[in-house]
């Protein structure tokens, strides 16, 4: 493996949510993914999960009430529900009055304020953290990047799917349910681009039929932080991450790889 004692930038504390849909039938189900605008300068033009940053404020509304879980992850929690409001309308980890009015509303209004806490109390909603279940973390901090996530990455479902979004034109460009395997199919064709932990993460969610399936192998298998390594003791240098954490596809010639 490279040696990687350079310093690296420190690492930004992020969550993303794989959101689950219903499908028809006997198919596997829906997720939703995004494009990111291109004028980002981390992922700029690649298709992820919807998240982002947890901010100083997710923190701080973490420690108002006890969610059963520490403050650190409880933020995380929180950034999750607020980027993907934010992102793309879809209200989860909520209860109160949440419909796609309400939650077309809120969406205008959060942008208008940048943090959930004023949002929630003005349309009487709470966090309800229970809707997600942890699925992974990705840490790439040996790779040679200049910006580096500490990314949590959650899983949610939304039944029928019977929801509404709409996508924010800023961060993101464009909104789309598909299959996970039908995602990966498409960056094959080169419809969409991937970077390293969201292609892995997409094999990974190809494994399950329903929802019930991904959720269970996430509770199994305990969240362990995944830090890719170059591994350079073959003709051509691989991305490696690590053989026991539920991903069938561990490894990619470095010289595919795409990254942030």
């Amino acid at each position: 493996m490279t040696d990687a004692s350079a310093k690296k930038p420190e690492a930004i504390p992020a969550a993303t949510v794989v959101v689950f849909r219903d499908n028809n039938a006997g198919k596997a189900p829906e997720i939703l993914m995004q494009i990111r605008s291109k004028t980002m300068k981390f992922a700029g033009g690649m298709a992820v999960f919807p998240g982002g940053r947890v901010d100083d404020a997710d923190f701080a509304l973490a420690q108002v009430q006890d969610f059963g879980m520490p403050v650190d992850e409880a933020a995380h929690q929180i950034a999750a529900v607020r980027e993907t409001l934010e992102e793309t309308g879809l209200a989860i980890g909520l209860t109160g009055n949440v419909t796609a009015k309400t939650a077309k509303a809120a969406c205008a209004r959060l942008h208008e304020v940048n943090r959930l806490a004023p949002v929630l109390e003005e349309f009487g909603w709470s966090l309800d953290l229970a809707q997600f279940t942890p699925f992974a973390r990705w840490n790439p901090q040996n790779e040679n990047i200049s910006r580096v996530y500490d990314t949590r990455f959650y899983l949610a479902n939304v039944g029928t799917g019977d929801v509404e979004i709409e996508a924010d034109n800023s961060e993101t460009t464009r909104l789309f349910w598909v299959t996970a395997q039908g995602a990966l199919d498409m960056a094959e064709t080169g419809e969409i681009k991937l970077i390293f932990p969201t292609r892995r993460n997409l094999e990974r969610l190809a494994l399950f039929a329903n929802f019930d399936e991904a959720k269970a192998q996430a509770e199994a298998i305990p969240v362990k932080t995944i830090i890719p390594q170059v591994d350079d003791s073959n003709d051509k240098p691989m991305l490696r991450i690590m053989e026991n954490a539920g991903y069938p596809i561990t490894a990619e010639l470095l010289e595919t790889v795409k990254r942030g």
